[in-house]
């Protein structure tokens, strides 16, 4: 089992200075490329409004804060998607055994940011598609990585999106990413929330999440704030 509050301790502040010496980055950050857009989005509308969003890939303090600097989203909240309430607590769903995924869910204006190009920075730096049931330094279901959507049109978009990316071999493995209607999202703990924008010296943070950031503004500056 692993955590999201451990993995970078646990190989001591000297190890881990010597990793970021060496710039030995995780392999999202690593082998982070613009993907191509979707071919298939939501109409671009002039009428401002919020939608929801919800994505899970890996520890949620990483996608929190990628999506936390894209524009056109206005709220992001770290969370747990796909279990029951009863056991939407951190120290449950660490034990990776109660269906739930660390997930973020946002509220974006699809005047400035659609669907698509959400899923588009999804794939691009803040997850890995190809890593089943874990991510970077974390194992369990907890950090699978899914598209929780939550109307017919996002099932639409998100599906022809994943067939898009399968038949462009842009990966050397399978795409393993979920898609499943978003039944519920529940609230991570206080402490989880905005993590890495409030604690960016933690060595976990500079280490694995600190990279997609970056990445986001290198690959996609006009969506970057």
């Amino acid at each position: 089992m692993s955590t999201c509050r451990h993995p970078a301790r646990t190989f001591g502040a000297t190890l881990a200075l010597g990793l970021l010496s060496a710039c030995t980055l995780p392999p999202t950050a690593a082998a982070a490329a613009k993907l191509p857009a979707p071919a298939l989005d939501a109409p671009r509308t002039t009428a401002h409004g919020e939608q929801v969003a919800v994505f899970a890939g890996g520890c949620f303090w990483g996608v929190q804060d990628v999506f936390e600097h894209v524009k056109g989203v206005r709220k992001t909240w770290a969370g747990y998607s796909g279990g029951a309430a009863a056991t939407a607590h951190y120290d449950q769903v660490s034990e990776g055994d109660t269906g739930h995924a660390e997930s973020v869910k946002l509220l974006f204006d699809p005047a400035q940011v659609s669907y698509g190009q959400l899923l588009q920075v999804f794939f691009s730096v803040a997850t890995d598609p190809t890593e089943l049931d874990r991510q970077g330094p974390d194992s369990g279901t907890q950090y699978r990585s899914v598209i929780f959507y939550s109307t017919p049109e996002q099932q639409r978009i998100a599906n022809a999106y994943l067939a898009q990316l399968g038949k462009s071999r842009i990966y050397a493995a399978p795409i393993v990413t979920r898609l499943v209607p978003l039944k519920a999202f529940y609230p991570a703990e206080n402490w989880h929330q905005d993590y890495a924008s409030r604690h960016p010296g933690d060595l976990y943070i500079v280490i694995n999440d600190a990279p997609k950031v970056r990445n986001l503004q290198r690959l996609f500056p006009a969506l970057y704030w």
